[in-house]
């Protein structure tokens, strides 16, 4: 693919993919069959199943599905959303390049044009994308998008308290898309259920969702030939894999995990064992029989009923098993006794410790150990006693064939991984340049915005962060107190009520002379990369707690250096001040917090396109300018398509209208939707599209090589040697 055809290339191929995915977007979305040469149908939404099913030939198409594969591995939503708005960003910037003015409302629109189709290649594009990306957004996410933040938790303690309703509408609005109408209320609900019994401890969400993710297809079975209504959830484990030997206990029930044969071999690995008659050889059978059955006496006498064994056992090892009462499974797979270590921290024991003058330690309680029936086929159903905030469940998941099964197992599994997204905070970090002039700000683009420095771990509390500018100038003393921010909360969910996620707040501070930073700043002379004073440091921090940690973080951008003792519950910002230019550069650290969402129906499109618009009006740089509206106007493709169907005051145009209005007057937002969604799921869609165009424009040729080129190896080949 040529560069100067690019854009025309790639939009055809998104295009194609739009088509597939865009009739399955939101809850009147339909679902689209499949056929496979082999003869299989899929019938599916899942925007994920329908990309992976197609058989792709165009490079940049493959390009596509694998940006969305990458993109689903780690957030577990948003494939359909991906391949619209990456389509509807390709429009806009084939009309830009494709004609001389912009249809936009800017001064110098026309040689702003000219600019970009006659002076910028497309690396150009993609380099002004990436810098959108990780300045420009972070800043509109912290500074406007944040004031219409609400909260799935329901407590403005310490401990926070995940609300129920909450949880149960952002699972429906996931569910709503990638499960049949029939169905998606069901499975919702299940897994709702299913979150809150693992859950132990209602402060620790985020180590069950981790082990819930990694280890999902261990904790899930599916049963065919059942109506989808008989899924349910089993408290313990379920391996599937049957009893080599069953023997019911009663009592306290032991078990020991085994990596290897009990029976002892007849020579070990690098050794020879040499037999000089057959009587010796069946000395030497005795003797191994002998001694298996004392491993196995000696294990029941610790109180073991239950063996768990990676390898297959030999059949002595099973017989003697059975006459002592110990039950045994036999060929667990390393993700099984994985997640078993995870939950009981129980490591396998060695021969050695089998002999009788040892006592085992390397023993785990369980509450029962059985046999489980699901339709004609046996499992073994086990009560492990967790060690850890996770508390074993399995989810039975029923379906009259396998491909219904599959699809819900999918569903779940990427549920996870959203909610996973949802209990993590999301870190910010921008620049803003600000004149003393006119006081105005906003991100100043400088390079290498996003290294990987040790920046300061930022712990916002989840239902309110405070904004407070403070000035420092001499160490201890501290000068000018002031806070500009007030409390802004607009969007309301009609029924429902939640927590409002408060992130900007303007109380007052008292200041005394006792008062000392721990922060200094270092600054130099905007040419120069060295330090020259260390007098009067400039420093605007958005601390509303002063509780300081012992570690000191050192952090560097270009000519500036700080150096700072990390502090709780804080938003960072450091402002280097030119008095030259009178102007000031702060670099800010803030954060998204956990559990921040949105009530779903193009919210987040509609909120971001107004606000890049009106960034778009105030930014001086062209290129940030083209940017900023090409983004704005793409992010609407989604919720055209989400109320396509809808007429009247319900229709887009008519919502569209009254979000403005609604935004321009600073009155509260009035959703007709119930559901939720993840704002940091929202943030990391744009991010990872905005990577996946950065990537296509990036392509000069694409080369099709029909057939892959034969190797020829010559073992005699004198070159090659």
């Amino acid at each position: 693919m040529a560069a100067a055809g690019s854009v025309t290339v790639a939009l055809h191929v998104a295009e194609v993919l739009e088509t597939i995915v865009s009739g399955c977007l939101g809850p009147e979305g339909r679902q689209v069959l499949c056929t496979k040469p082999t003869g299989e149908v899929l019938l599916s939404r899942d925007g994920g199943r329908l990309l992976k099913a197609l058989h792709l030939e165009h490079p940049v198409a493959r390009v596509m599905v694998a940006c969305v594969s990458s993109h689903l591995r780690k957030t577990g939503d948003g494939a359909k959303t991906f391949i619209i708005f990456l389509c509807h960003l390709l429009r806009g910037l084939r009309e830009i390049t494709d004609k001389e003015k912009d249809y936009f409302i800017f001064e110098n629109i026309q040689t702003c044009g000219r600019h970009w189709k006659n002076c910028c290649q497309w690396k150009f594009i993609s380099q002004a994308l990436l810098t959108f990306q990780t300045q420009i957004l972070d800043y509109i996410m912290d500074h406007y998008l944040s004031r219409h933040f609400l909260s799935i938790f329901s407590s403005c303690s310490k401990e926070r308290t995940l609300c129920r309703s909450s949880l149960e509408m952002l699972l429906g609005a996931y569910f709503c898309g990638r499960v049949g109408r029939n169905n998606h209320n069901l499975i919702s609900q299940l897994m709702c259920d299913y979150v809150f019994k693992c859950t132990a401890c209602e402060s620790r969400f985020e180590e069950v969702l981790e082990i819930v993710d990694d280890c999902f297809v261990e904790l899930k079975v599916g049963v065919t030939g059942l109506p989808v209504s008989d899924s349910r959830i089993i408290a313990g484990l379920v391996l599937q894999r049957d009893f080599s030997v069953y023997c019911p206990a009663d009592g306290d029930i032991r078990i020991a995990i085994v990596t290897e044969t009990i029976q002892p071999l007849f020579s070990v690995s690098g050794s020879e064992f040499i037999l000089n008659s057959e009587a010796q050889f069946q000395t030497s059978q005795l003797w191994i029989t002998e001694r298996t059955k004392a491993i196995v006496k000696h294990l029941q006498s610790q109180n073991v009923k239950l063996l768990l064994s990676t390898v297959k056992q030999p059949d002595l090892v099973i017989y003697c098993a059975g006459l002592n009462g110990i039950s045994v499974v036999e060929c667990l797979s390393s993700e099984e006794l994985s997640l078993i270590q995870r939950v009981i921290g129980l490591a396998p024991f060695t021969l050695p410790e089998a002999s009788s003058q040892y006592e085992l330690s390397h023993t785990a309680l369980v509450e029962f150990c059985k046999p489980l029936i699901l339709r004609s086929k046996r499992y073994v159903h086990l009560g492990l006693m967790s060690t850890c905030s996770f508390t074993p469940h399995c989810v039975v998941l029923c379906g009259p064939v396998q491909g219904l099964i599959e699809q819900h197992e999918d569903a779940l599994h990427g549920a996870f991984k959203m909610l996973r997204q949802v209990f993590k905070d999301l870190d910010l970090n921008y620049v803003t340049q600000t004149s003393d002039q006119n006081c105005t700000s906003g991100p100043c683009i400088y390079e290498n915005s996003r290294e990987n420095n040790e920046l300061p771990k930022i712990v916002n509390s989840s239902i309110q962060r405070s904004y407070q500018d403070t000035v420092v100038k001499s160490k201890g003393e501290l000068a000018k107190t002031q806070t500009n921010l007030k409390v802004c909360s607009n969007l309301i969910v009609p029924g429902v009520k939640l927590e409002k996620n408060v992130l900007c707040s303007g109380p007052k501070v008292a200041v005394t002379d006792s008062y000392q930073t721990e922060e200094t700043l270092r600054c130099s002379s905007p040419n120069k990369g060295t330090i020259m004073d260390d007098h009067e440091p400039y420093i605007e921090s958005n601390s509303a707690n002063s509780t300081t940690e012992n570690t000191r973080r050192e952090i560097s951008y270009g000519n500036l250096q700080v150096t700072k003792l990390a502090r709780k519950d804080s938003m960072l910002s450091l402002r280097y001040k030119s008095l030259e230019m009178h102007t000031s550069q702060s670099y800010y650290f803030s954060s998204i917090p956990a559990g921040c969402v949105l009530p779903v129906g193009g919210n987040f499109e509609i909120l971001l396109h107004y606000y890049l618009l009106n960034y778009a009006k105030k930014c001086q740089q062209s290129e940030q300018t083209m940017v900023s509206r090409i983004i704005a106007n793409a992010l609407l493709g989604v919720p055209r398509i989400l109320y396509k169907s809808k007429k009247g005051n319900y229709s887009f145009p008519q919502v569209y209208v009254r979000a403005l209005q609604t935004l321009q007057t600073n009155q509260p937002m009035i959703s007709n939707q119930t559901g939720l969604e993840s704002v940091a799921g929202k943030y990391q869609l744009l991010t990872s599209v905005l990577q996946c165009l950065t990537n296509i424009l990036t392509v000069d040729l694409v080369i099709s090589i029909e057939r892959q080129p034969q190797e020829i190896c010559d073992q005699d080949s004198e070159e090659e040697l």
